[in-house]
Formats: C-alpha cells, structure tokens, sequence
C-alpha cells in the first residue's frame, strides 16, 4: 500500500512540474509579443485535428469561421495585429495581421519572412513544385515555370473559354430560355475544367464528352481532379493503406487520387511520343520543354517536378476560378440592381452582340470590379502563413489611431487574415456590402491581397483573371441570373436567403456549399 501511495504521489509530481511547466511556457510566450491581445486557446489553429472554434480551446482560423468572422476577432482585441498563444502542441504565438503596412512589410521581404512548409506538404501529393518549395528550390522553380504564363495563353485562354461558353449555350442549354442549376458549382466547376483541359494541358473536350470514363479508367478526369481537391487534406491525416480500405469517402479519394496520376502520366506520355511537336501555347507544353531542358537557362524540371506542377496547375487553374465565379453569381443573383449595371456596361461595348474578343479585356472593367468584389468578400485563401527568420516588430494601430510596437521574436508564426484585411473598416466603406463600383475608382490596393504579393504573388493571376471576366461578361451578356425559389425558403428574409446561399467551406480554397440558381435568356 504504502509503495503504491508512492507511486501516485510521484506521478502526480511529474504531472504537476508538467503543468507548471507549460504555464510557465504559455505565459512567457504571451509576454514575448508583450500580452497582445487575441486568442488564447489550448491548440493553436495549426493542430489539424482540431480546426473547429471554441473558446479556450482552439481559434479555429483555418476553417470558414474565418470568413464568418471578418474583422470582428480585431475589432474586439482592439488592434489590426492580434496574437494567438497556444499550449499544445507547443507553447507558441501566432500574430494575426489585417494591417495593410505590416503585410506589405511580410509579403514584400521573402528572406525575412518565409513561408513554413508545413502547411504546404498537402501539396505535394504528386511531387515538389513552386507553390510547395522555398529558398534556393523556391527560385529555381519559378524560372522553370514562369514562362508558361505568358501573354500568348492568356490569349489562348480568353478565346478558348469564349469557344466552350458558345458550345454551353448551343450544345447544352439549346433554344431553354430558363435554364434551372441545382447548384452552381454544377456549372462553374466543368467551365473551369474544360478551361484547364485546353489552355492548361492541350486537351480540348467538349461539354458533351467526359461524362463516362475513357478506356483504362473507371473514374472521369473530372470528377477525378474534383474528389482530390477537395478532400486532399486526408492525404496528410491518414497514410494511404488506410485511404485505400478505409470509409466510403477515403476509398473514393484514394481511387480518384491514383486515376488522377493516371491521367496526368498519359498526359505527359503522349506529348512527348507525339510525332510533330508543334508550338503551342498551352501551359503544360511550357512546363515539357522545362523538363527537356528548352528554356534559355537550361536547366531541367526534374520528372517529378513536372509531375508536381502539372498537378498544381491543375488544382489552382481550376478551383480557384470555379469557386469565385460561383460567388460571383451568387451576389448577382442576389443583387439584381448590381447586375443590371453589369449587364449595361457590357452592351455599351458589345451594343452588336459580336464576340468579344482579348485585345477588348480592359474594355470590359466592370465584369472586373464585380470580379475584385467578390474575391473581397470571398477570398480563395483565407490565410496566408508566415514565419519570421529573425527577430523584428511591427508598429500597428487601432481604432483610435493610436500606435503600439508588437516584439516579433524570431520564429514566430505570421498569418495574413485576409478576411480580416478584406472587411477592416479603416479601408473599406460599409465593407460587409457587394458594392462593385468601389473598384472603379482608386481603391486601397495594400488591403487587397486575393493572390498573396510581393514575390510570392499567384503566378496565375493572369490566367484565374482572363477566363473569369470572359465567363462572366459572355454569360451575362446572354443571360440573366436568379436565385431559384424553393418552397421550404419561401419565409425566408433577404439576410437569411444571402446566409444560406453564400455559407461556405473549405476544402484547398473556400466554396459555397450550396447555391441553387436560375438561367434566364435575355
């Protein structure tokens, strides 16, 4: 009895120095950002099983709560710098930036604040890429790829998406002058993809192909690239025995996950094996002669660096414009009068009901502000992480314009809360309102960060932003957008049917969950 009471006192000893331990910890990280406020919570945003908000326990920012939250979590600290201090899985800080200066500062000095990689490792399903790298690796990367975004496939870009919207509206929505989508990522999703399939990859496909799989595959390349997108954080979580024979949805990953690497190796087999190596345009023809060593430099993408970036291509040139367009009609839908200015501003160049064709791009400037706009209020990337490589401070303000210097010991977490940035009220009138003319005149461009900046700006802005106003100004020009009535909604007030339309997820970039809508020819 007596050498089991010993035996408790000891563990309760240990477990007691444990706790003093991590208390000592917790509060010295605290101090060491000097008590700035913000999140205090058992894990930090970074323990991934965990993503969801609860108070004292996790801050839950790299789930949409984020976006729900907007400015609020800093406007309730009282500074456009908050601090995150975490217990598990170290005691560790994390300062929270909406301050326009303080990011330009982040984002402009590479060197000094570099990206941690640990966040990124999802991306590297297929192989090292730019997106996924830093330093050395980072740079070499970026001249490898870099030519493939290039003036000619934007141009590719913009005729090839104007050519798969007419084949939409002859081919499958025909002479219906109401057109019903149960969800809008129904059809932004495949615009995208067929975009990515040709201007990307070389690989045009018209609406009325890919709806079965091809020979050799029991998953289509759509639907493939769709399932691993969105649920590729399991990738990180469970090692791929488990995916292979795990729950439904594991299993279904895991298969379209080896059908996507198919696909992308029969990509990569056919071009080089085809006889005439004509030029093209295409990003992946780009991305071959880096591999065989074409471009000025010489130097070669590695094999699996092709792999790699050819699926990055794909996972970014898709998504991200699928899911901003989504929002994008969603808003107009639901903000007709917006819509009705769209519509005007594109007959006064398209008063002929021609074509519009690439060199007219800047012509088209309010399909670009309703664009802005919804990237504002729906950021593809919610956070942006950093870390800083060497000890420095940030000088910030608050609401009444005071200034306060925040100590940045050296490896300190620095995420960019881009909702947070997006709706500061410092910046941004009435910031919560779908307002698209306030990107008609000089807007506060250091508060607006969809693509990142500084160097490590998207490569593929160009690209995201060509086939984006060309779907938006063709299909506009033809249709007009409603929110489709449903029975069970029909109670429902004006801020309660925008909750439900615009709820979101996260998946690699934030998507509404469901937005049925309604396609009216003009």
């Amino acid at each position: 009895m007596l050498e089991d009471n010993r035996s408790v006192l000891l563990a309760a000893l240990v477990l007691a120095m444990f706790l003093l331990r991590k208390l000592l910890d917790f509060r010295r990280a605290a101090a060491s950002v000097t008590n700035l406020p913000g999140f205090r919570t058992l894990f930090s945003d970074r323990f991934v099983w965990f993503p969801y908000r609860v108070d004292g326990i996790s801050p839950g920012l790299q789930s949409e709560i984020n976006l729900y939250r907007k400015y609020q979590d800093f406007e309730e600290a009282g500074w456009d710098i908050m601090a995150g201090v975490s217990v598990f899985p170290t005691s560790e800080v994390t300062l929270y930036l909406a301050d326009p200066a303080v990011i330009k500062d982040v984002i402009g000095a590479r060197a000094r604040f570099p990206k941690p990689m640990g966040p990124y490792k999802v991306l590297l399903a297929f192989g090292p890429n730019l997106v996924a790298s830093e330093g050395e690796e980072w740079k070499r990367q970026r001249r490898l790829v870099a030519p493939a975004f290039s003036e000619k496939n934007n141009k590719l870009v913009w005729d090839e998406t104007v050519r798969i919207m007419h084949d939409l509206f002859d081919n499958v929505w025909g002479k219906e002058d109401t057109v019903v989508i149960d969800n809008i990522t129904d059809l932004t999703v495949p615009i995208t993809l067929l975009v990515i399939g040709v201007a990307g990859f070389g690989r045009r496909i018209t609406w009325n192909e890919d709806a079965v799989a091809p020979p050799g595959h029991t998953i289509t390349f759509k639907d493939a690239l769709n399932v691993v997108s969105r649920n590729l954080f399991l990738q990180v979580l469970f090692p791929h025995w488990l995916l292979k024979w795990g729950t439904p949805s594991m299993r279904r990953f895991h298969a379209s996950y080896t059908e996507l690497g198919h696909y992308m190796q029969e990509m990569i087999d056919a071009r080089r094996s085809a006889e005439v190596k004509e030029e093209r345009h295409d990003l992946f023809s780009s991305l071959l002669d880096a591999n065989e060593g074409l471009i000025d430099s010489g130097e070669k993408l590695s094999d699996i660096g092709l792999m790699g970036n050819v699926f990055i291509f794909m996972v970014a040139g898709y998504e991200t414009s699928a899911h901003t367009l989504a929002y994008a009609f969603i808003l107009l839908a639901l903000y007709p009068d917006e819509q009705e200015k769209l519509y005007q501003a594109i007959k006064a160049t398209l008063s002929d009901d021609r074509t519009p064709e690439y060199h007219e791009f800047s012509s088209f400037a309010y399909s670009m502000a309703v664009f802005n706009e919804t990237l504002r209020l729906f950021p593809p990337v919610i956070t942006i992480p950093k870390q800083s490589a060497e000890d420095a401070s940030f000088t910030t303000t608050n609401a009444a314009g005071e200034k306060r210097t925040v100590p940045v010991p050296k490896g300190t977490y620095v995420t960019v809360h881009t909702p947070g940035l997006h709706n500061n009220p410092k910046y941004w009138a009435d910031p919560d309102a779908f307002r698209p003319s306030r990107f008609l005149t000089d807007y506060p461009r250091d508060a607006f960060l969809p693509f990142s900046g500084g160097p490590r700006g998207c490569i593929g802005r160009g690209f995201t932003e060509t086939e984006s106003i060309a779907v938006l100004t063709v299909l506009i020009s033809r249709y007009r957008v409603e929110v489709r009535d449903e029975p069970q909604f029909a109670g429902e007030s004006f801020a309660q049917r925008r909750a439900r339309l615009l709820r979101s997820k996260l998946s690699l970039t934030l998507f509404p969950e469901r937005a049925p809508l309604v396609f009216k020819r003009r």
